[in-house]
């Protein structure tokens, strides 16, 4: 039962840190540019589940493991039960929506200014012009 236990605390948490990486992980791709196709499939995968009558595979497995430690499922699923009305009002819903998305565009747009820098940079030191600033 134990392990049981500790494996749907694990699901739970790695529910939170998918959660976070929908919200934030754009911004790794600033840093590593390749990241952004990840991210892009786990924005379009949170997108479809909030959007679509999709089941999330994480509710799915934690659902899954309550029930077999005699458990019922989340009542309204993970959102519902771990979010509103304990991280934030549930009245804000659409304003928390509207920002996560502002969010996730602004770190795309970053990490696209990011990389046309870097390939700008690498271009010019590929053909000798980098520009070098005189005092």
């Amino acid at each position: 039962m134990l392990g049981l236990t500790a494996l749907t605390a694990l699901t739970t948490g790695v529910h939170f840190l998918a959660l976070l990486y929908i919200g934030l992980g754009g911004f790794l791709a600033w840093v590593w540019p390749k990241t952004i196709l990840v991210h892009v499939l786990f924005a379009v995968w949170g997108l479809a589940v909030n959007v679509l009558p999709l089941p999330c595979p994480l509710t799915v497995l934690e659902d899954y493991l309550r029930a077999e430690r005699g458990l019922g499922p989340l009542p309204g699923g993970f959102n519902e039960y771990y979010i509103y009305d304990t991280v934030f009002p549930r009245e804000l819903l659409p304003v928390v929506g509207f920002g996560a998305l502002a969010l996730v565009l602004f770190s795309y747009v970053g990490a696209y200014l990011h990389w046309r820098g870097r390939k700008h940079l690498a271009t010019s030191l590929a053909t000798g012009t980098v520009c070098t600033e005189r005092q």
